[in-house]
């Protein structure tokens, strides 16, 4: 099964004439989402803390990607790569708030205030900067926007050892609901998408159990579509999201989870 993303670098023109920012956009999901988009036309600013695959991604297109070194934690981040993508691009039509963090799962007193400090930095308050400094652009531009947020089937079916992570992802669906609701008249929509988890590198961490075959087939019992997430599951939705087809979408949480959170 693959999990890349299209390699065709000129799908189509379904968002010809928008810009976005993706963070976390140098691997996994956002790296699958920034070409995706890039292929439909779109300039993209791929965000992420690692240069390394941040650069990797945005060669993939280099005439219409651009890498920005970014901790969506830190207001100042967000500050710069909003004036930075302004001032390369012009303007921001989309932005994708991909990147995440969770801890390993574990019994829920053993966390420590560090881990649930830094889970919520990264998932939650990274939204909060984003509506401080992306939406007012959106609305001085006048025309509207899409904000999208990636949370998890957890935030809608949490379950043992990852209590403060699903936590913090509720509070990503939940505020997806309210700004979209308080900035409709705007015409920005804001919608979430909950996904299952993807790479196998990040199984044991999320499900607290080796990435054996056995324990692969006992999760996949539980998932009646019988697989783990592709990236281009999350990227194709994301697409849709941010095109004019989904105008008079808004405050939606999709699950993309092959029927997990059932």
């Amino acid at each position: 099964m693959s999990t890349s993303a299209p390699s065709n670098k000129s799908l189509g023109n379904r968002l010809q004439g928008k810009v976005a920012i993706v963070t976390g956009g140098g691997s996994g999901f956002g790296e699958a989402i920034s070409k995706r988009f890039s292929a439909e036309g779109c300039k993209v600013i791929v965000a992420d803390m690692d240069p390394v695959g941040g650069k990797r991604v945005a060669s993939f297109n280099s005439h219409n990607m651009h890498f920005i070194k970014m901790n969506v934690a830190k207001e100042e981040d967000w500050e710069v790569c909003v004036e930075n993508t302004l001032a390369k691009f012009g303007r921001l039509d989309v932005c994708v708030n991909n990147a995440g963090t969770s801890y390993q799962n574990k019994p829920t007193a053993e966390v420590i205030e560090d881990e649930f400090d830094k889970v919520f930095a990264v998932n939650v308050k990274s939204i909060f900067h984003c509506t401080r400094h992306v939406i007012p652009n959106l609305i001085n531009q006048g025309d509207g926007g899409s904000i999208i947020n990636i949370a998890s089937i957890g935030a809608t079916r949490p379950r043992p050892g990852l209590v403060w992570y699903n936590a913090s992802k509720a509070a990503v669906t939940n505020s997806t609901k309210g700004l979209a609701a308080e900035y409709g008249d705007k015409q920005i929509r804001v919608n979430a998408i909950c996904p299952l988890l993807s790479a196998t590198g990040l199984f044991e961490t999320f499900v607290g159990v080796p990435p054996t075959e056995e324990n692969f087939k006992k999760f996949l019992s539980n998932v009646p579509l019988g697989r783990l997430t592709n990236p281009t599951d999350v990227s194709n939705y994301c697409l849709f999201l941010a095109t004019d087809e989904a105008k008079f979408i808004t405050g939606t949480c999709l699950e993309i989870d092959g029927g997990r959170g059932i």
